[in-house]
C-alpha cells in the first residue's frame, strides 16, 4: 500500500511503502481509514485537530526507535503523543508521523528501594495505582488522566511538591530514544548533560520511553477534599488565602480556585492535601475553617488516588481550552481586585486557579534543572473551557483581557501552560537564564531541530 498520497509536505512527498514499515513493528500502523486512528489522533484540548498521515501504536522501544528513524528517512513530520494532554496541543501533526505511547503503561514498584519505573503511556493513575498499593507516591500533578511524560519532562507541580519537590525534583533517570534513533540511559551517572536538559526542557530531546522516580511515603490515607464558599466573598477569601497557604507547614497542600458547580452556582473553592498526622492537619485546618461559614465542607481523611481524581471532571477530554499562567511573588489587593473583577461572570467550564510553591521547590538551584523558578510563590493560571466552538472567540478574548491586568503582577510561566498561540518569547520566559543551555544542548542532541513539535527550543550552537 503507497500512502505518499496522505502526506503533506513542503517538498513533494516520498514514496513510502507502508506495508514494509508495518512488518517492522510489534504494534500497530493506524492510516486514516483504519480502526484506532481516530483514537490516537485526538487529544485532551478539543481546539486542536489535526490529520497525521499516519500513527504508530508502540508497543515496545523497538517500535519507537523504528518510527522515528523511518520519520527521518523519509522527510515525515514527526510528532509524539503520550498523554496528550497539553493546552498547545502539539503532540499531534497534520500529515506527517504520530507516534502514539499510550498502549506502553506498564509500571514497576521496588518497595525496598522505594523507587517506581513507568513506561511513557503511563497517565497519572497508573502511576499513582501502583505506587500506593505500597503506600508511596511521587509528586505528580493534580489530574489523573494527565500523561506522566508531558507532565515531567515540563517540571511536574503537585499536592505533594511542597514537602518533596517538583517531579524532576525526583526523576532518577530515563531511557530515550535520540533523532538519530539511537537508544540512550540519562541520569547523574550517565549523559548527565541530557539528564540535565530533559528535567523541564520537555520533549525537545527525543522520545523518553521510561522514567524512574524516587517515592516517597504517602498515604494510602490523606486528609484532604473540598471546601466551598459563595463567589461574593472571593475578595476576602484571597486575602486570608495568601497568608494561610504560605504559613502551613510543609504536609499542606491548599489550591485555591474560582469555578462553576455542575448546577450552575460559581463558587470560590479551597482543595486541600495534608499528608502528616491527621490530629495535628484538622489542627491545621482550625483557621481555615472557621474564617467564613462554608458551603460545604468534604475535607476528610480519604484514599490518596481518590484526591488525585476529584480534579478529573472539571477538566474532561472533549471540552476546548485555553489558557494563560505566570507565577505570583505575591497577592496583592490590587491584583485581588483584578481577579474578583474578571471572575464575577465566569462562564461554566472555566476556572482560575492559584496554588502555593514552597518548601522542597525552594530548597533546589535555579540552575539545577532547566525550571528556574524556585522561590516561595504562587502559580496562577486563567483557564476558560467552552463545549461549543461558538464560543472560542470571546472566550479567549475575556482570558487574553484578564491576562493583561495580571502579567505585570507575575513573574514567569510554565512550558506546561503554554497555548496553542505562545511563541519562543513564552518559551524563553519559562526558561529564562536556562535557556541558553537549553539551545546549546538542543544543538548538540538535535541540530537539526527533527522534533520541534514542542513548546520548540531552537538549536543554537552559541546558545
Amino acid at each position: 500500500m503507497k500512502t505518499n498520497d496522505l502526506i503533506s509536505t513542503d517538498k513533494k512527498a516520498p514514496e513510502i511503502d507502508s506495508a514494509a514499515f508495518q512488518s517492522s513493528l510489534r504494534g500497530a500502523l493506524l492510516l486514516p481509514d483504519l480502526e484506532g486512528y481516530n483514537q490516537s489522533r485526538t487529544i485532551w484540548n478539543a481546539m486542536i485537530d489535526k490529520y497525521p498521515a499516519m500513527v504508530v501504536k508502540c508497543a515496545g522501544v523497538s517500535d519507537v526507535i523504528a518510527a522515528v528513524n523511518f520519520a527521518r528517512e523519509n522527510q515525515l513530520v514527526l510528532a509524539i503523543k503520550a498523554g496528550g494532554h497539553s493546552f498547545a496541543g502539539r503532540s499531534t501533526c497534520d500529515g506527517g508521523l504520530l507516534i502514539d505511547l499510550s498502549a506502553m503503561k506498564g509500571v514497576r514498584v521496588d518497595p525496598v528501594k522505594q523507587t517506581a519505573r513507568a513506561e511513557a503511556g503511563a497517565l497519572l493513575a497508573d502511576l499513582d495505582h501502583e505506587t500506593q498499593a505500597f503506600g508511596l507516591a511521587v509528586t505528580a500533578g493534580v489530574v489523573s488522566h494527565t500523561g506522566i511524560a508531558g507532565l515531567t519532562l515540563g517540571g511536574g507541580q503537585g499536592y505533594l511538591m511542597n514537602k518533596f519537590g517538583l517531579t524532576i525534583d525526583n526523576l532518577l533517570s530515563v531511557d530515550m530514544v535520540l533523532a538519530d534513533g539511537s537508544f540512550v540511559k540519562a541520569s547523574e551517572t550517565e549523559n548527565k548533560d541530557l539528564f540535565w536538559a530533559i528535567r523541564g526542557g520537555g520533549g525537545n530531546f527525543g522520545v523518553v520511553t521510561s522514567f524512574e522516580y524516587k517515592l516517597h511515603k504517602v498515604g494510602p490515607e490523606v486528609l484532604a477534599g473540598m471546601i466551598l464558599y459563595p463567589l461574593a466573598q472571593a475578595r476576602e477569601l484571597l486575602q486570608f488565602y495568601r497568608e494561610y497557604s504560605m504559613n502551613t507547614p510543609y504536609d499542606m497542600s491548599v489550591i485555591a480556585g474560582i469555578f462553576t458547580l455542575p448546577d450552575g452556582t460559581k463558587v470560590f473553592g479551597f482543595v486541600v492535601c495534608w499528608t502528616g498526622d491527621f490530629d495535628e492537619g484538622n489542627r491545621q485546618l482550625e483557621p481555615l475553617r472557621a474564617f467564613r461559614p462554608p458551603m460545604a465542607d468534604l475535607i476528610a481523611p480519604g484514599p490518596y488516588v481518590q484526591l488525585q481524581k476529584s480534579l478529573d471532571a472539571a477538566v474532561p477530554h472533549g471540552l476546548q481550552r485555553y489558557n494563560k499562567m505566570g507565577y505570583l511573588p505575591e497577592i496583592s489587593d490590587e491584583l485581588i481586585d483584578i481577579v474578583v473583577k474578571h471572575t464575577e461572570e465566569i462562564s461554566p467550564y472555566s476556572m482560575v486557579l492559584f496554588n502555593v510553591m514552597k518548601g522542597a521547590v525552594t530548597r533546589v538551584d535555579p540552575e539545577e534543572t532547566p525550571f528556574p523558578y524556585r522561590d516561595q510563590q504562587w502559580y496562577f493560571d486563567i483557564t476558560p473551557q467552552w463545549a461549543d466552538p461558538q464560543e472560542a472567540d470571546s472566550l479567549i478574548a475575556w482570558a487574553k483581557a484578564f491576562w493583561a491586568e495580571v502579567e505585570p503582577h507575575t513573574r514567569g510561566t510554565a512550558v506546561n501552560w503554554l497555548s496553542p498561540d505562545d511563541g519562543l518569547d513564552r518559551v524563553k520566559v519559562a526558561y529564562g537564564p536556562n535557556y541558553s543551555r537549553l539551545a546549546k544542548l538542543k544543538h548538540r542532541y538535535d541540530p537539526d531541530n527533527f522534533f520541534h513539535l514542542n513548546n520548540n527550543i531552537l538549536p543554537n550552537a552559541n546558545g
